[in-house]
């Protein structure tokens, strides 16, 4: 009997050149799951407020209504915005992008922050690419929800494509580095950088769980389709969850 087709559509940043390939490549190991993408413009990562100003939920609602098109199953925003922006603003677009396409929602932060809960994550560490400032605000963010960041690692960049040129070789030394502390997890934290891949490998190596912002949100829009996530299971102990 044929598996019915289901689609997840995926909100990108506009500047953005790796989840998208990464998300394809995980779901090639589900044949009857496909990707669509809709971009809305983010082409830098500050806290000025021309930089905040960019996920402005009416333009993500604009780029929703375009997955809404393709009759997708399931919206993900695949950004972690509400990092630095605050936990509840996912939290209400999430909200907004059903209501404005009758499509249920996710998104990479929420579906970390689900899973940090479900695995018992107390003490984080951080790696991402971001400045001091916003690496700051996304500490004292899951301090707030009783997250300690016990070690981070990150690089002061600002321009959103730059992300994606950061080598994995680098990204996996910020891991080893970041596991000194012995975390009980660690999260690459942006949408634009070649970390997924590196889950598996470093799990192995340390004993110590990753996860991916492209991975979360994947995991998340599979379980909340009721997909078994099993098969992808060489991008990380992430997808051995159940919802």
């Amino acid at each position: 009997m044929q598996t019915k087709r289901l689609r997840i559509g995926i909100l990108t940043p506009s500047s953005n050149t790796a989840l998208e390939p990464i998300t394809c490549a995980m779901l090639s190991a589900l044949p009857h799951v496909s990707a669509h993408f809709a971009r809305f413009t983010v082409t830098e990562i500050s806290l000025t407020n021309q930089a905040l100003g960019q996920f402005d939920v009416s333009r993500i609602l604009d780029a929703a209504k375009q997955l809404a098109d393709a009759r997708v199953d399931v919206i993900g925003w695949s950004g972690t915005s509400a990092g630095w922006l605050g936990f509840e603003r996912d939290e209400a677009l999430c909200h907004q992008l059903t209501e404005a396409t009758g499509i249920p929602a996710t998104t990479s932060v929420l579906a970390l922050n689900e899973i940090l809960a479900k695995t018992g994550v107390r003490r984080l560490a951080l790696v991402s690419p971001y400045t001091d400032d916003v690496q700051e605000r996304i500490i004292r963010n899951y301090e707030n929800i009783g997250v300690e960041c016990v070690a981070e690692r990150h690089l002061g960049l600002s321009e959103n494509f730059s992300f994606a040129e950061v080598p994995d070789t680098l990204l996996a030394d910020m891991m080893r580095e970041a596991a000194f502390a012995r975390p009980d997890a660690v999260t690459t934290f942006c949408t634009n950088l070649h970390a997924a891949h590196l889950a598996q490998p470093f799990e192995r190596e340390t004993g110590i769980a990753a996860y991916d912002t492209v991975a979360t949100v994947v995991w998340k829009a599979l379980r909340m389709l009721d997909v078994d996530t099993s098969p992808l299971s060489e991008w990380g102990s992430v997808f051995a969850l159940s919802a």
